[in-house]
């Protein structure tokens, strides 16, 4: 009987063991809510979309499924790039160290306060690094948006930097604030993603509802993102620092 016993303690703890080996074993990405992988598609939130134009779509690596709008004779992710991965399969690693960040030499990615529930309406925020790594950000048969598609093709289309905004804006106030002039009658549905500055040997993000800034690949070296203000009815470029985090637009070849 004793021996019984026995062998019914070392059963229990053993199937003890299993689960606790089980469960320390799963992998979590540390910013989401749920116990899904980091490289897990995430469903878009909250976003307002043109009903009055017809969209198509682009799936990335990961399995996040894009809009697509087509605008003079480009077509356009109307949503910002979300991927964990580089097209072949390789990951971009999720840093969520301030320094460290600062201190990048290589791509990287993160979610806007290091919250994932931020990229499902605003989409992740990247360095240069990562926009121009030959592995490949975009997904397959797309590219990062260029100076001349965003400034000469996508602008001018809409009588230039100066008039374009409007077009541009996600319309009303749930994500662009109250003095949004946004009609989105582009369907590029452009969001306040805000971005990661540095400063000091050090990151922070910032302005987030109030500014939108997207990487572009420029030739021959220059190098900047082209940013979208709340409060100021224009489109700029401008030459930044290359350790930043910013949002991404893709192209279809």
């Amino acid at each position: 009987m004793k021996q019984k016993n026995r062998i019914w303690i070392y059963s229990l703890i053993l199937i003890v063991f299993v689960l606790m080996l089980t469960i320390s074993c799963k992998k979590k990405d540390p910013n989401s809510d749920s116990n899904s992988s980091i490289n897990d598609p995430i469903p878009t939130i909250g976003v307002v979309f043109n009903p009055n134009l017809t969209y198509g779509t682009v799936t990335d690596i990961d399995g996040n499924v894009y809009k697509t709008i087509k605008i003079d004779s480009l077509t356009w992710m109307a949503e910002n790039l979300k991927t964990t991965r580089y097209r072949n399969g390789d990951q971009i690693p999720n840093v969520t160290d301030k320094d460290a960040w600062y201190n990048l030499a290589s791509g990287a990615y993160c979610d806007y306060d290091n919250n994932v529930n931020n990229s499902k309406t605003y989409g992740r925020l990247y360095n240069y690094f990562a926009v121009v790594d030959t592995r490949n950000i975009a997904p397959s048969g797309w590219h990062v948006a260029t100076g001349v598609e965003w400034g000469g093709q996508l602008l001018i289309h809409y009588g230039g930097s100066m008039y374009a905004a409007p077009y541009l804006k996600e319309v009303g106030t749930t994500h662009w604030g109250s003095s949004n002039n946004g009609n989105n009658e582009s369907g590029f549905t452009a969001l306040p993603g805000g971005g990661r500055t540095i400063s000091w040997g050090s990151s922070s993000f910032d302005n987030q509802g109030s500014f939108g800034g997207w990487w572009c690949i420029c030739e021959p070296s220059y190098v900047g993102p082209f940013m979208m203000m709340a409060y100021i009815d224009e489109v700029t470029s401008d030459a930044t620092n290359l350790k930043r985090g910013y949002s991404v637009r893709c192209v279809k070849d």
